[in-house]
């Protein structure tokens, strides 16, 4: 597999793939289907949570003997103002400690053991096997400067966590192999300040151009050039509708908002990247593939890179 080196070629590579992907769709009364040459890029959801305990140094080395094609770390700041790796609100929901990452320092949560509940086949190898809370600048030291890294940012207020990064960003010279995402839009504004940051557009403007799609059919507002968007592949959502007198709900339970046409339409204007999340079986591999999705975000790369790199090898798309 070949390695990118700087996010930038993470962009082209993206780009390459998109432009195979599209060759490779069927038209509405194509008769027959065409080969795809150059599948979507891997990337290691929390370092690769299906592999190993996710955020920790041990998931991105495990992610980068799978062949990931980039890594994906979730960000929270200790009490201390650092960095570090950790995605749910409680330590108690996959360490051996408890309490918010907020309320310990960096030097305490390094020795709070983050593969406690991590669960390998029934087992728990890493209760006898410790493995800590890394910080941001352990984990970029750790990750080979030509791997693209995506950083999800869960910590509110925005703005203490921007800067905090961006400090580590600044000090460790890795803007340029690093992007920015949350679910939380007060980012896209935080890091306004600082012009090196690389950020995924907000996730309301990407679920509104996704559900105007998939409902109205149109495409009036597609991202602006350049920008990345992420999204996942399937999702759970509730529909809303009002009426003068009251509200009624209905749930979709596995809804797919990437098909070939949303793609089209944010592919209006050059350079547009995107990211299907949450892609963990074969058959959805192939399906983003064939929908013509930049990359894909995967919790086991031992388990998507074997079909990514068997795609490589031929496919069509039905």
């Amino acid at each position: 597999m070949m390695r990118m080196m700087t996010l930038r070629a993470f962009a082209v590579l993206a780009v390459s793939g998109l432009a195979a992907c599209a060759g490779g769709t069927v038209s509405p009364g194509a008769s027959e289907p065409q080969a795809m040459h150059t599948p979507p890029l891997v990337i290691a959801h929390r370092g690769g949570t299906g592999d190993a305990p996710e955020n920790t140094l041990v998931a991105s080395r495990s992610a980068l003997a799978n062949h990931a094609d980039a890594i994906w770390l979730t960000v929270q700041l200790s009490r201390d103002g650092v960095p570090v790796l950790y995605r749910p609100a409680d330590l108690a929901a996959l360490t051996d400690a408890h309490g918010p990452v907020a309320a310990k320092t960096a030097a305490e949560l390094a020795h709070v053991n983050a593969g406690w509940q991590f669960d390998s086949q029934g087992a728990w190898p890493f209760r006898q096997k410790f493995v800590g809370i890394p910080t941001l600048a352990e984990a970029l030291a750790a990750i080979p400067a030509d791997i693209p890294v995506i950083l999800d940012m869960k910590a509110l207020p925005a703005a203490p966590q921007a800067s905090a990064v961006a400090h580590v960003l600044d000090e460790t010279a890795a803007w340029d192999r690093v992007l920015l995402y949350s679910t939380e839009a007060a980012y896209q504004q935080a890091f306004a300040a600082w012009p090196r940051a690389r950020v995924f557009e907000s996730r309301d403007a990407t679920r509104a151009r996704l559900a105007n799609m998939a409902l109205a059919h149109t495409c009036d507002a597609p991202p602006p050039a350049g920008a990345w968007t992420a999204f996942e592949w399937r999702r759970s959502l509730d529909l809303t509708e009002r009426f003068t007198l009251g509200e009624a709900h209905s749930s979709v339970a596995d809804a797919r908002l990437w098909s070939p046409q949303a793609v089209q339409c944010f592919r209006t204007n050059p350079g547009v990247h995107i990211v299907a999340i949450a892609v963990n079986s074969a058959a959805d591999y192939k399906a983003a593939a064939c929908a013509g999705v930049d990359a894909v975000l995967a919790d086991s790369p031992s388990r998507m890179a074997p079909v990514r790199d068997a795609m490589r090898k031929g496919y069509r798309c039905p």
